[in-house]
C-alpha cells in the first residue's frame, strides 16, 4: 500500500480518514519519507501531534504500529531484545532434576537449547525487523531526545542497515525495512548525524484554522461557536509567559471536558473549573486564574465578534 501512494494529495486523503488533518508541508515530508524509503523524524513541542501521525499512517496503510517509547538510560538490549531468564532457570532445575552433569555434549546442547528462539523475549526493534503478513510495520521511536547518546549512535547504525546482531543467534536484517517514524520535543539536540539519516519538518502548533479543523474532525459534537472560543481561547493562552504552554491535545481534552458538562460557551468560572485540562503546572494555573482569565476570554471574544 505504501508504494502505491503515488501523490501527495493522497498523504493527506488517507490521513483525513484517520480524522488527522495537516498541512501541504508535513503531508509532502510523509509522503516524500514512504516514497523514498526514508526515516521520519518529526521535532516539535509537546503536543503537536507527532506521534498522533504515526498511529495514522499505520491505521490508514493498514499496518503494524510498533512503538519504541524512548527513557532516560535506554540501552540497545531493552530496545532490541532481552532473554527470557526466568524460564531459562526454569530449564536448567528441570535439566539437573533429569541427570544432567554440566560436561560434554549435553552442555552444549544444554546451551544450544537456553539460547533458541523459544527464550528470546524480542523488543520493538527486533519486532519492526521481522516479517508481517500485512507489510512492513511503521516503527514510532518516540521522544528519542530523552534517550542518551550511545543509544543514538546505535540507532544511527542499526537504521543505515535494518539489522541487528545478536551475539547467540547471529544477524538479523529487515527483508523489508519498517517505516520509521522518530519524534522529539527538544528537549536536548539531538545529534546530527541521526538527523541526516532522515527527512525533517518541525511540527508546529497549527493556525486558528487549522486547529478548527481538527477540533471539528476530532470533537465532532462541539457547536461552531464553542469550538472557535475554545481555539481561540487556547491560542491566546500560547502567546502568555508559562511554563508549559497548551498542546493541540490539550485543546481537544479541554473540548471533550467542555462537551462532558454540557457548557455552551466559556465563561471565567468554566474555565476556572477546568483550566486542569489545558495546563499542567500550578504556576501556570495561578498566572490564569480570576481576572486573567476574564481578560483573556474578554479578548478573544472582541476578536471573534463580527467586523
Amino acid at each position: 500500500m505504501a508504494e502505491e501512494i503515488a501523490s501527495i494529495d493522497q498523504v493527506q486523503t488517507l490521513l483525513d480518514g484517520q480524522n488527522y488533518v495537516c498541512g501541504r508541508a508535513l503531508a509532502t515530508v510523509a509522503f516524500l519519507a514512504l516514497r523514498l524509503g526514508r526515516p521520519l523524524f518529526l521535532e516539535g513541542e509537546a503536543g503537536t501531534g507527532k506521534t498522533e501521525i504515526a498511529k495514522a499512517i499505520a491505521a490508514a496503510l493498514g499496518r503494524r504500529l510498533i512503538r519504541l517509547q524512548c527513557y532516560e538510560g535506554l540501552d540497545a538490549s531493552s530496545a532490541v531484545y532481552e532473554w527470557n531468564f526466568a524460564e531459562q532457570m526454569i530449564a536448567i532445575r528441570t535439566a539437573e532434576a533429569m541427570g544432567f552433569d554440566g560436561a560434554g555434549a549435553d552442555r552444549e546442547a544444554l546451551k544450544d537449547e537456553l539460547f533458541s528462539q523459544h527464550y528470546l523475549i524480542e523488543r520493538p526493534l527486533l519486532q519492526a525487523l521481522r516479517p508481517h503478513v500485512e507489510g512492513p510495520p511503521v516503527l514510532l521511536i518516540d521522544e528519542i531526545d530523552r534517550t542518551d547518546e550511545p543509544f543514538e549512535a546505535f540507532l544511527l547504525e542499526a537504521l543505515s542497515d535494518y539489522q541487528v546482531t545478536i551475539p547467540e543467534l547471529g544477524t538479523v536484517q529487515a527483508a523489508h525495512p519498517p517505516i520509521v517514524i522518530l519524534t522529539s520535543n527538544r528537549t536536548r539536540e539531538v545529534h546530527d548525524a541521526l538527523k541526516r539519516r532522515c527527512l525533517y519538518h518541525w511540527v508546529d502548533y497549527p493556525d486558528f484554522e487549522r486547529e478548527i479543523e481538527i477540533l471539528h474532525a476530532r470533537a465532532p459534537e462541539a457547536a461552531e461557536t464553542l469550538s472557535r472560543e475554545i481555539v481561540a481561547f487556547v491560542q491566546k493562552l500560547r502567546t502568555e509567559d508559562l511554563f508549559k504552554k497548551p498542546g493541540v491535545a490539550e485543546t481537544i481534552d479541554w473540548a471533550k471536558c467542555l462537551l462532558a458538562l454540557d457548557v455552551i460557551d466559556l465563561s471565567p468560572q468554566v474555565i476556572a473549573d477546568t483550566i486542569g485540562a489545558l495546563l499542567k503546572y500550578q504556576d501556570d494555573i495561578q498566572k490564569i486564574e480570576g481576572s486573567e482569565a476574564k481578560r483573556l476570554l474578554d479578548e478573544i471574544r472582541a476578536e471573534l465578534a463580527p467586523a
